[in-house]
This record gives C-alpha cells, sequence and structure tokens, in this order.
C-alpha cells in the first residue's frame, strides 16, 4: 500500500546530486531501493487500475524501463556524461518503440521537489502538423478537450513557440496550442506534504482526470501518424 515517499527520499536524491558517481550510489543502494524505488513501484500499483480505465493499452506493470526510470544513465549519445539519474519518474503509455513522440501521463520526484501531467517527451514535427490538421478538422472535439485549462490553475501548458503566427484565425485558447512546436500538460511543486502522504495517490487521479480527453485527443494523432506511416511503406 502506497503511504507516500518519505523525507530520506529527498535527503537521498540530495546527496546522490552531490555524489553522482557509482561507487557512492552503490554503498547507497540499499537507501535508493528503500526510500525511492519501492514507494514508487507501490505507487504504480496504486495507480494502475485507474490508469487502465483511461487506456486499457497503458503499460501499469511496477518494474523498472516499463514503467519506472532506471537510474544509470545512457550517456553514449548525449552530451551530459552524468553517470546517474537524480530523480526517479513513471510514466503511463503504451509500448511503443517510438514513445518519445506517443503521449504519456508522467510522475516526477526530484531533490527539490516534484511534477506530474500529460503530453509528448519530444513530438516531431511531422506529429506536430497531424496535430494542427487535426484541430481544424476536428475544432469541437478539440475545444471540449482542452475547456479544462482555463478553469483549473493547477496544470500548465509548457512548450516552445514558432515564432511565425501558423494562422491568426484561431482564438486565443487555440493558439496557444496550435503554435507548439511539441507539448506537454505540467504540475510543478515543491516538496509537501502531500508528497508524504498517501493522498498523493488521489490528488494525482482527480488531476489526471482532466487530461483524458486530450489525452484521447492525442492518441488519435498517433494512431493517425501510424496509419500515414503505413501507407508510405
Amino acid at each position: 500500500m502506497f503511504k507516500g515517499y518519505s523525507k530520506e527520499a529527498i535527503v537521498f536524491l540530495k546527496k546522490l546530486r552531490n555524489n553522482n558517481n557509482k561507487q557512492w550510489f552503490e554503498a547507497h543502494r540499499g537507501d535508493y531501493e528503500e526510500f525511492l524505488l519501492l514507494p514508487t513501484r507501490e505507487l504504480v500499483t496504486a495507480l494502475g487500475e485507474f490508469m487502465h480505465s483511461i487506456d486499457p493499452n497503458f503499460e501499469i506493470r511496477p518494474v523498472i524501463n516499463k514503467t519506472i526510470s532506471k537510474i544509470y544513465r545512457d550517456t553514449r549519445f548525449s552530451k551530459n556524461k552524468t553517470l546517474l539519474k537524480t530523480s526517479i519518474w513513471i510514466t503511463f503509455k503504451r509500448p511503443t518503440n517510438d514513445w518519445k513522440e506517443a503521449p504519456a501521463f508522467y510522475f516526477e520526484v526530484t531533490p527539490d521537489g516534484y511534477r506530474f501531467g500529460m503530453g509528448f517527451y519530444g513530438a516531431t514535427s511531422a506529429t506536430m502538423k497531424i496535430f494542427r490538421a487535426m484541430i481544424d478538422k476536428y475544432s469541437s472535439e478539440f475545444n471540449e478537450a482542452i475547456a479544462f485549462l482555463s478553469k483549473q490553475k493547477t496544470i500548465s501548458l509548457v512548450g516552445d513557440d514558432y515564432k511565425k503566427i501558423l494562422d491568426e484565425t484561431k482564438p486565443k485558447a487555440v493558439q496557444d496550442w496550435y503554435q507548439k512546436k511539441s507539448f506537454y500538460l505540467v504540475c510543478d511543486r515543491k516538496v509537501d506534504d502531500i508528497l508524504f502522504s498517501e493522498k498523493l495517490v488521489k490528488d494525482l487521479k482527480v488531476n489526471f482526470k482532466l487530461l483524458i480527453k486530450i489525452y484521447r485527443f492525442l492518441l488519435e494523432v498517433k494512431l493517425e501518424q501510424l496509419k500515414n506511416n503505413k501507407k508510405l511503406e
């Protein structure tokens, strides 16, 4: 049963940030497993049934590299050669090879707080072109999907914009999405009592529920992209 993260989890992440090397981590692996990995697995389990109600094809097993991030970074193709990740995160997504441009729900704990939301890790220009085309084609469905955003202050839309206005006829609420090169929806919080409580599960469910319609719209974007790819094969 998930009862919240402990303050020791934050202490561990802060120490890891200052001691980012294999020798230190292996000497403190027990702390990682007890204070970070165990509660993260419990959190995945606590959310699993709810996440399947959003999308029955979500991967919900509480396993590293399935729903839970690895602690060691893959530095082979990265300019950042830092060996260890100084946060731990969860993603709920459909199993796919091109997951970076598929919509996913996520939750992350860092040394300074936590964040959660839904969106793309890094949508390509081709994905965003399909996204804009579907906004044009299904404008009423899209407006319904994003209506929640202006009615709450917890979750924000984040992402870089094109400098050139792509379609001046779009209303402001739609323009905010239409101009994005990629995007995600996020709530960023400092460390608080919710993180250390079982209330985190309910809080995530309440906020993830707000994102269901826009998730399903983005899923249709991804499915449309897959259809286009098959036509090109």
